[in-house]
């Protein structure tokens, strides 16, 4: 199975910098926290290095 992202939506503050840098994988949800809907949308790299190394709290993570 690949590697699925997931946002700790405790953690977001609802910057939506995933969201604009992947567009095809992340979304807002209807409280304001991103959420991934389409972990096919990018791929693992540039959802690495666009989503979750440039999150300003670190609250994306790989789940297995």
């Amino acid at each position: 199975m690949a590697k699925t992202p997931w946002v700790d939506k405790d953690e977001c503050i609802g910057c939506e910098l995933c969201v604009n840098n992947c567009p095809n994988v992340f979304r807002m949800d209807g409280d304001g926290k991103a959420e991934c809907f389409d972990a096919s949308g990018a791929t693992e790299e540039e959802i690495q290095s666009e989503a979750i190394d440039a999150c300003p709290v670190s609250c994306i993570h790989w789940q297995e």
